[in-house]
């Protein structure tokens, strides 16, 4: 029996209100917020965060493989389901896969992966699916986007989800694109993507399935559909026989927008916190065509751990106070972040050597003494044994807030920079920034917890690494 063994998800921790947006250029808003993604955060980091939420009660070392599926990956060459796979700590030997160019890559990736497991050839696979797209400036896109990332196991024990059954299309359509050089989403008429596009698709797949498999709107608890916007949602579900309020899954449009590739399945992982054993749920997705699957909610469901995933995080946030936040945020125009000299160049060299401490943020143990160290010592600082030392893994260690500098000369996207010392579970301390707080209520012994990020460009390509931020 192949399905879904877990999931995961990640919210950002900024909301951007859509009255700013509007109050910024004038025009009328729509209904309430989306989240967006810190200065520090791209889909790689949140695709990170979302497959760690996954992980949970899962032994990383039976992973097989790992599939990113994204139209906005922060690399136009460069494999980025390897970066993810270093920082969630797998096994070198673990097939990586990159889905990018569609906003159905994560069902894409998750028909590989069932694939692969039905084939044999792996026993569990995780799908990560993350998008930050970008609107242009003043458009309905913008309002309209989201951030955010989901992750899905599938393997073949332990399945709290079966897929019943499975149905795909393509469709050589223009509606929604971006080329080579386009930083923000581009669309053809709305009429004609809406008409010609997104209706007729998702109706073709969805009516093709049920007539595949015998089924009826009634034969399912629960439907989750990907929709370009609200208005959209509710008359596709009206349109397929569906009844919105007790069957069609919340589409969150005005608590985090619409987030590309990794919507549907973060609409997915919404409804399998709520499923019971038995439920039957549709899962549509659009983007050139559409997928479709059939799944049945499994007894297993109830022996999922406790993790953060959509509703956790849509619960925790914070509102950006303007739209020149965001706009500073993502770069959308220039602004002074402080006079100083250009950031120090990056080695790959060194990023190679180190790849281990920096990615999966291995410290050492003494096994003589038993103290950790950040960064790895070959040498305790304490009982001086040499090599004497294993690697632990520090990154889902908690801390509290042990000092810290508030330094408003930094340049920055986002002063002033909070430089911390934590005191980590098991006696280890982390030195670094502090991303997604309020500067005001920074507070010596403050829980906080590390989150995998961006921290600055150097010889053309992303340096990442290790913060810390207050416990979400």
């Amino acid at each position: 029996m192949v399905g879904i063994i877990s999931y995961g998800a990640y919210i950002p921790f900024y909301r951007l209100s859509r009255d700013e947006i509007a109050r910024a250029w004038g025009g009328g808003a729509i209904r309430g917020e989306k989240a967006v993604a810190n200065f520090d955060e791209d889909s790689l980091t949140m695709a990170v965060e979302a497959a760690i939420s996954c992980l949970v009660g899962i032994d990383r070392q039976t992973i097989d493989a790992l599939y990113f599926a994204s139209t906005t990956s922060p690399y136009r060459e460069k494999q980025v389901a390897a970066t993810i796979a270093a920082a969630t700590d797998l096994r070198r030997e673990v097939l990586t896969g990159d889905f990018a160019g569609s906003l159905r890559g994560g069902t894409i990736g998750m028909r590989a992966a069932l694939d692969a497991v039905e084939a044999g050839s792996a026993k569990k696979v995780l799908v990560t699916a993350s998008d930050c797209r970008l609107g242009t400036p003043g458009s309905d896109f913008e309002q309209v986007f989201g951030d955010g990332a989901a992750a899905i196991a599938i393997g073949d024990s332990g399945v709290i989800a079966t897929i019943e059954g499975s149905y795909s299309r393509f469709d050589e359509i223009v509606d929604l694109w971006r080329t080579e050089s386009d930083d923000f989403v581009k669309s053809w008429e709305d009429r004609f993507v809406i008409t010609e596009g997104y209706t007729y698709n998702l109706q073709q797949a969805i009516s093709g399935i049920m007539q595949k498999h015998h089924l009826e709107p009634k034969d399912f608890a629960k439907v989750v559909f990907y929709a370009p916007d609200a208005r959209r949602h509710l008359e596709m579900a009206r349109k397929l026989g569906f009844d919105p309020k007790s069957q069609v899954q919340d589409g969150m449009f005005d608590r985090l927008g619409n987030t590309g590739a990794a919507f549907a399945l973060m609409m997915l992982v919404a409804a399998l916190e709520e499923a019971k054993p038995g439920d039957r749920i549709l899962l549509a997705s659009y983007g050139d065509g559409c997928d479709a699957y059939v799944l049945r909610v499994t007894e297993e469901i109830g022996q999922i751990k406790a993790r953060r995933a959509i509703k956790a995080y849509l619960a925790s946030k914070k509102m950006l106070p303007n739209y020149e936040r965001f706009v500073r945020n993502r770069k959308l125009m220039e602004v002074e972040v402080g006079r100083r000299r250009p950031t120090m160049a990056s080695s790959a060299v060194t990023l190679w050597r180190d790849r281990k401490m920096v990615y999966g943020l291995y410290g050492s143990r003494c096994n003589r003494c038993g103290r950790l160290f950040l960064p790895p010592q070959r040498v305790c600082l304490y009982c001086q044994a040499k090599d004497e030392y294993e690697l632990v893994r520090l990154s889902e260690m908690k801390g509290k807030l042990y000092s810290f500098c508030k330094d408003e000369l930094a340049a920055s996207v986002d002063p002033p920079t909070i430089l911390s010392i934590v005191n980590l579970e098991g006696g280890c301390r982390f030195y670094g920034p502090m991303t997604d707080r309020d500067p005001d209520q920074v507070e010596v012994d403050m829980p906080l917890e590390l989150t995998f990020r961006k921290m600055h460009d150097g010889e053309g390509y992303h340096n990442y690494f290790w913060k810390c931020r207050p416990a979400r």
